[in-house]
């Protein structure tokens, strides 16, 4: 594997650092460090994992270990004052935070281009360019070009996207530009740009999204904070920001996509079909998603978000109540989700889209689950989703608060979310759990607002219905729950949906057998 960032290659097996055509001196000890720093990146390392890493954990001096950082930073042309690839984190250790694009090794003499190949890139692409200091004050120009920096950085992080880095996009620092001319320019399909504003204490950052190729406004959004930590208020913005865009990104690739290419549908395009058609979350959409995914299986076997995605719509269909009892979809969705890990175990939409088939097609209650998604939360902690089905299944194994303050997050993040009926149904599971059944019945409705057909949400409301005394109104919902699965009954819901909590389990049996649900 060899990692490529900024206009630089790092080649570990051939213990090569190269900037074009040209080698670039590193002393072993640097490479070694600099090695570990960037297969490392997505945690920040200790002086302990440093020292263990590249001095097999003999002590050195604390001079010693900052003239290695220092000079790595020098091989790479970052600074301890710009800290733009490696970054100081005081008191705690050292992250590369630089965008990289990992590729397999080539043998010896064949050319490696310093730069990928974005017409071979199937995903969506986009630039951030450097925000506008609209302050009238030099000194914040500082804080708006570290809000870029901050913005590109967090979007690498997301599963499937193109990413231009810094360096490119800030050749447009304070000029006049087309967007379109941009978008043709750096060869990408999307393009955030915003400004910032300064009144007295308190600071104002504006952002949008555009469709680079018609100039369509996609998100738009501000944010006020004070000056007191430019930073808390910084990081604030990044995680919104990225929280809101991935989702954006998602769907307009998918309507793009709807708009070209009709005739020759690659793996690609058939996961986007795919994922439109579970946007749509019937159970005759579904089966379409999953016959999307087969054909984009039997294009590319080995292709990771495609089975992720497959095992994650066999897990909708088994908790909707969509798909026979029996083990068939089961087992092919375990299998689906396991392979695909084993794929992509650096994906984190892989992940989580993983974890949540797992924790509903295993046939026992494990550890694994909450494994994936803490990965993928590791990899991504801005992804609205992950956050949400994570917190859930913290909430159904008795973890109410750290549930609760997941999902809570991830509204917080993106209250605009498309998938907002998924957050409102968790946050209705949270509140059964607490008991809290005046609240559950007001997050379960918010929920099915949005998703009428939402099986999660309809249980719910049956059942806080039953314990606030309106039996009636219980028993129109369990109806309409058998409108959706006909042959639904209390035995087979068990036997199906994971409730690991003896309590809710109760409450559950309890009340949808009080609103007329058969045994």
């Amino acid at each position: 594997m060899i990692y490529r960032f900024d206009d630089l290659v790092l080649d570990p097996q051939r213990r090569e650092l190269r900037r074009g055509d040209s080698l670039v001196a590193v002393e072993p000890q640097v490479f070694d460090l600099l090695e570990f720093l960037v297969r490392a990146r997505e945690r920040v390392v200790s002086r302990d994992d440093l020292l263990a890493a590249v001095w097999q954990g003999r002590i050195v001096s604390e001079a010693t270990l900052s003239s290695r950082v220092n000079a790595a930073r020098t091989a790479i042309g970052d600074s301890g004052e710009e800290q733009r690839l490696i970054r100081t984190f005081p008191r705690k250790g050292f992250r590369f935070v630089g965008t990289v694009r990992e590729a397999a090794d080539v043998p010896a003499g064949l050319e490696l281009p310093t730069t990928p190949a974005k017409a071979d890139f199937e995903g969506p692409s986009i630039a951030v360019l450097p925000f506008t200091n609209m302050s009238g004050d030099p000194e914040q120009d500082y804080f708006a070009d570290g809000m870029a920096e901050e913005i590109i950085t967090a979007l690498s992080r997301c599963s499937g996207l193109f990413v231009i880095a810094r360096n490119s996009t800030f050749t447009y620092k304070g000029k006049a530009v087309d967007i379109r001319s941009v978008g043709q320019e750096l060869d990408v399909g999307y393009v955030l740009e915003g400004s910032v504003r300064r009144g007295g204490e308190r600071l104002r950052i504006t952002g949008q999204l555009i469709d680079a190729s018609s100039g369509a406004h996609l998100w738009a959004d501000r944010f006020d904070g004070d000056l007191e930590d430019v930073f808390e208020l910084q990081d604030r913005i990044t995680e919104s920001v990225v929280a809101a865009i991935e989702p954006a990104l998602l769907l307009a690739e998918i309507e793009r996509r709807k708009r070209s290419r009709p005739d020759k549908l690659n793996a690609y395009d058939l996961l986007l079909r795919a994922y439109g058609l579970e946007n749509e979350f019937t159970a005759e959409s579904m089966t379409a998603a999953l016959e999307c995914l087969d054909q984009a299986l039997a294009i590319e076997p080995t292709y990771a978000p495609a089975m992720a995605a497959a095992a994650y719509c066999h897990a909708q269909c088994h908790f909707q109540g969509w798909v026979p009892l029996d083990e068939t979809h089961r087992l092919k969705g375990m299998k689906l989700a396991w392979r695909a890990v084993e794929l992509a175990p650096n994906d984190a939409q892989v992940l989580w889209m993983a974890a949540f088939a797992v924790w509903n097609l295993a046939p026992e209650i494990s550890e694994a689950p909450r494994e994936l998604f803490n990965r993928s939360l590791a990899i991504n902690p801005n992804s609205a989703m992950a956050l949400t089905l994570g917190g859930w299944i913290e909430t159904m194994r008795g973890n109410l608060d750290a549930g609760r303050g997941m999902i809570e997050r991830a509204r917080r993040l993106n209250p605009l979310d498309p998938r907002g009926w998924f957050m409102s149904g968790a946050m209705a599971i949270t509140a059964i759990v607490d008991e809290d059944y005046v609240e559950a019945i007001a997050w379960a409705e918010k929920a099915l607002v949005q998703n009428r057909r939402f099986a999660v949400a309809l249980r719910v409301l049956a059942v806080a219905l039953v314990k606030i005394g309106k039996h009636d109104l219980a028993a129109d919902i369990v109806r309409e729950l058998l409108v959706i699965e006909p042959e639904l009954t209390i035995s087979r819901f068990f036997s199906r949906i994971p409730v690991p909590l003896e309590s809710m389990a109760r409450a559950y049996v309890e009340a949808l057998r009080a609103a007329g649900l058969p045994e």
